[in-house]
């Protein structure tokens, strides 16, 4: 039974984030926003925004490259194992931390800033849920399968394997099946981030904005404010 559920759930959140996006795209395309609370309260956003996003950037960037690049390719670079589980255990220690710090912040602004919890949505609550769940149940994973706390486990030789043996569409289920149970509830909450990501504001970060670095040049022009009677006697200038 447990080969089939990580058989079969992982293609199930594919379809949904890819129908979810679509259809969130097609009927809800003004909604597709983080709807932005920067005029309710700005102080602490400052602190907490940039700590978040930095932190979860590089923990996407740690998950990448531990689940999609093979234990042999960095082993071929020269990394070895224990230097290559060393970095990713203090890198993703200090990113889960500043992550977990920067939401800690993000939900205390919310919850104590009257207007800022007035905008705040039942959608906006439970992806806060799901989304503190997912990096305390990563931080757990970090420090239990790292050795930290308890034995040390591999996920590279399972796990990792397990993710890449999806996208082949080969999966290998029976390799998830027998994984710590940390890292199985780590991954089936985040397979359950994935299903709510098309249907909150999480959305947004599908939305790079690319054509920003490729825009014109804002042209920013003076308005001159003129009295009524000196209007016409000032020299019209050249320009557009």
């Amino acid at each position: 039974m447990g080969e089939i559920f990580w058989d079969v759930v992982p293609y199930v959140t594919v379809a949904v984030v890819v129908v979810g996006s679509w259809w969130r795209y097609r009927y809800d395309k003004f909604g597709w926003t983080t709807r932005s609370s920067q005029l309710y309260e700005s102080r602490l956003l400052r602190i907490a925004s940039p700590m978040f996003h930095f932190g979860i950037l590089v923990v996407i960037v740690g998950h990448v490259i531990g689940l999609v690049i093979p234990e042999s390719w960095t082993r071929a670079v020269g990394l070895s194992e224990h230097a290559y589980h060393l970095q990713a255990v203090l890198l993703g220690s200090i990113a889960g931390v500043a992550t977990l710090t920067g939401i800690a912040l993000l939900i205390y602004r919310r919850r104590t800033r009257g207007p800022v919890f007035l905008a705040t949505t039942v959608n906006d609550k439970l992806m806060y849920v799901v989304l503190v769940a997912a990096i305390v149940a990563g931080l757990c994973a970090t420090a239990l399968g790292s050795g930290l706390v308890g034995e040390a486990y591999d996920y590279r030789q399972s796990v990792s394997v397990w993710f890449r043996s999806i996208w082949v569409l080969q999966p290998r289920g029976d390799l998830m099946a027998g994984a710590p149970i940390y890292y199985q509830l780590h991954v089936m909450i985040g397979l359950a981030l994935f299903c709510l990501w098309p249907f909150t504001r999480l959305v947004h970060a599908f939305s790079a904005p690319v054509g920003y670095l490729f825009r014109p040049y804002v042209v920013y022009r003076s308005r001159e404010t003129r009295s009524a009677d000196l209007i016409g006697s000032h020299p019209r200038r050249r320009g557009w």
